[in-house]
Parts: structure tokens; C-alpha cells; sequence
């Protein structure tokens, strides 16, 4: 066997890449106010395969929700979550009243639903945006121009928000269920749409989302750390302001020959360990992970 050969079968190429599923999923949107319409779910994205290198660092940030709309506003759009290369884009705000004029949701993971009044008509925003393959969500449903305000749901990570009909607002879009925990939990459903006061209000979507309101309160919260959409604030004389988008979650499953570390911290984590696996899920904050 010649010289090179036998280097070559003496050198040492490091440790194989650890083979880690993940589970991103962002911030949802927050509900627009004053007969609002619901927040947009935070992006959903899931695979296998990704390669990780023994004592590298990887970036994680678990995006919070948006926040409601206040009296006549649209709700904000929420924060972003990443881990290294793979980003889920927050979830659009709900469209708000705007005095008389029904404004469009936000683009997002999905996008916000519509606002509405009695003179405008607020279109849902646009879902999986900036796009990702496969997609990450669904766009908003639209309001319509009625004499009595009801506006869109949220878009949800397997179906867009509701489009608002007569006098019933949208319902926000059905999440994604993951079973990457060890258990299935539903993710990144969309919030439903507020409504003046007599009319049907939009229900969140399975997956975290708010409902919305037809009376003087503030929309429901999208869920902690599943990127629900916030409902829309409803009523009459006054109007609510809309809720809360959810907070997203980051899950990494890999070999439990392996363990996870915070290297410098800032992250707030949790890991369990079953059939061969290890599973953390981070719950909040940003830093890095690495795996010795």
C-alpha cells in the first residue's frame, strides 16, 4: 500500500455531524382593536437531518407575540424565531378599525385578517412571507363592508383565517400538530376576528389562538410558546383593544449520547430523554446552544 494510502487511513476527520430535528415556530400576532380583526400565527417550520458539529455554537431566539391594537389601531406584528439557519417569520397583526377605515392585516408567518367598516374593507395580509419551502403558514381572511363591523381571522399554520360573512367575523386557521415533544401538541393557529356588539366574533384556531370579541373587552391571548394568533377586540361605543400574540417555542431532538449546553446563557430551557432521545425545548430568550 503506498505511503499516501496509508496517511489517509491514519488521519483523524473529527466526530460524525449530529443528526437533530427541529421544531421552530415564531411569535404570533397581536389583534387589532376597536372590532379588530385577529393576528396572524407565528411560522411554522419543522424537518430532520440538520447537521450539527460537536462543540459549535448555534443561535436560538424564541420570538414573543405581538401586541394588541389599541382603540382604532392595528396590532403588531410578532418577533421572529430562529435556530442557526432556519428562521420562522412572526406572525402579521390584525387589521383595526381605524376610525372608518377597515385596515389590512399585516404579512407574516401567516398573515393578520382583516379589518373592516362600514365604508372599507380590510384584506387579510399574506401568509408565509418572506416565503420559506415548504411554507410556514396561510394568509388572513378579508373583512367586508357591512353595516354592522365584523372583520377576518388569522391565518394558521395549516389553513388561512376565516373571511368574515354578514355579521359573523372570520374564525382564525387551524394550527399544525407536531408530535416532535413525545406527545402531539397542536401549534400556530390563528386568532379569531372581533366584531361589533350583536354580532358572532371569530374563535381562534387550534394551535394558540385568541379568540376574538363582539363587546367592550379585550381579545383573547394567543397560547404561550405555541405562536397563536390574538383575537380582535370588539364592541360598540368604545371598543376593546385586541390581544396578545402567543410567544413561539424552539424544540431540538437528537441522540441522547449527546448533551446540550447555554453557553453564556440567556436561554431559558428544559430537556427529557426517551427511547434513545433527547428533546429541549426552549421556552424563551436568546444565546446559544452547543452539543459535547
Amino acid at each position: 500500500m503506498s505511503g499516501i494510502h496509508l496517511a489517509l487511513l491514519g488521519m483523524n476527520f473529527g466526530p460524525s455531524p449530529i443528526s437533530v430535528e427541529y421544531l421552530v415556530v415564531a411569535g404570533g400576532g397581536g389583534g387589532g382593536g376597536n372590532r379588530g380583526a385577529g393576528g396572524g400565527a407565528g411560522g411554522f417550520r419543522t424537518a430532520t437531518g440538520f447537521e450539527a458539529i460537536v462543540a459549535t455554537t448555534y443561535t436560538v431566539t424564541v420570538g414573543a407575540g405581538g401586541s394588541g391594537g389599541g382603540i382604532n389601531n392595528k396590532g403588531t406584528t410578532g418577533n421572529n424565531s430562529v435556530f442557526s439557519t432556519i428562521t420562522s417569520n412572526g406572525g402579521g397583526g390584525g387589521g383595526g378599525n381605524n376610525f372608518g377605515t377597515g385596515e389590512n392585516g399585516a404579512d407574516g408567518g401567516s398573515g393578520g385578517g382583516g379589518g373592516a367598516s362600514t365604508v372599507a374593507q380590510g384584506l387579510g395580509g399574506t401568509g408565509n412571507t418572506p416565503s420559506t419551502v415548504p411554507s410556514q403558514g396561510n394568509n388572513g381572511g378579508n373583512g367586508v363592508i357591512y353595516s354592522s363591523v365584523v372583520t377576518g381571522g388569522g391565518g394558521g399554520a395549516s389553513a388561512s383565517g376565516g373571511n368574515a360573512t354578514a355579521s359573523v367575523s372570520g374564525n382564525g386557521g387551524v394550527g399544525t400538530t407536531s408530535s416532535i415533544s413525545g406527545s402531539s401538541v397542536t401549534y400556530a393557529g390563528g386568532g379569531g376576528g372581533g366584531a361589533y356588539t350583536g354580532n358572532t366574533a371569530g374563535t381562534g384556531g387550534s394551535g394558540g389562538g385568541g379568540n376574538g370579541t363582539n363587546n367592550d373587552t379585550t381579545g383573547g391571548n394567543g397560547t404561550v410558546n405555541t405562536g397563536g394568533g390574538a383575537g380582535g377586540g370588539g364592541g360598540q361605543s368604545t371598543g376593546a383593544t385586541g390581544g396578545a400574540g402567543g410567544s413561539g417555542i424552539v424544540i431540538l431532538k437528537y441522540p441522547d449520547t449527546y448533551t446540550i449546553s447555554n453557553p453564556g446563557g440567556g436561554l431559558t430551557l428544559s430537556t427529557s430523554t426517551a427511547g434513545g432521545f433527547s428533546v429541549t425545548s426552549i421556552t424563551a430568550g436568546t444565546g446559544n446552544v452547543s452539543w459535547s
